[in-house]
């Protein structure tokens, strides 16, 4: 994908992924019983240098499962930062790194988290999106409610 003329330019290695993803994922994590579910991730460009995310999930009925929103900032030098907020009561500082070859995309974060009072406590999230021509893999880990590191979250999405 050409980078548009307007992005700015530190968002270049990122610029493919402007749009809308849809696909199917399931998760599992020591505490619930494993689940299925729907998911939708956009990348906006709003003129400014970061990216507006937005992810939404739906379970098999199609009831609202889970969203976020935030920004995708790509500082330079192969280094990414997501700053996250969730309803649940959760906001993830996620820093790592980005890295772009031809078609390829690959996120890859870990994260400082800050929960609210009433919140599940999350003490800290690894999330990887591998992005191929117009596929992007994703991947969430958790250490969450007294549980460590563990695998959470897998999707397969495709461009709409």
């Amino acid at each position: 994908m050409d980078t548009p003329a307007d992005l700015a330019p530190n968002l270049a290695p990122v610029a493919s992924l402007l749009g809308t993803w849809r696909g199917e994922g399931a998760g599992s994590y020591p505490t619930i019983d494993d689940f299925s579910y729907s998911e939708e991730i956009t990348f906006t460009d709003v003129g400014k240098p970061f990216l507006h995310y937005v992810q939404k999930t739906r379970g098999p009925s199609g009831a609202p499962m889970h969203t976020e929103t935030g920004y995708l900032r790509i500082p330079g030098d192969g280094t990414a930062e997501f700053v996250l907020a969730q309803p649940t009561g959760q906001t993830e500082l996620c820093e790592g790194t980005v890295h772009a070859d031809g078609d390829t995309v690959v996120l890859e974060f870990h994260a400082s988290l800050l929960n609210s009072a009433t919140a599940k406590q999350v003490s800290s999230t690894h999330r990887r999106y591998e992005f191929t021509g117009d596929a992007v893999t994703t991947t969430f880990a958790m250490a969450a409610v007294g549980q460590l590191m563990t695998h959470h979250l897998r999707s397969v999405l495709r461009r709409t």
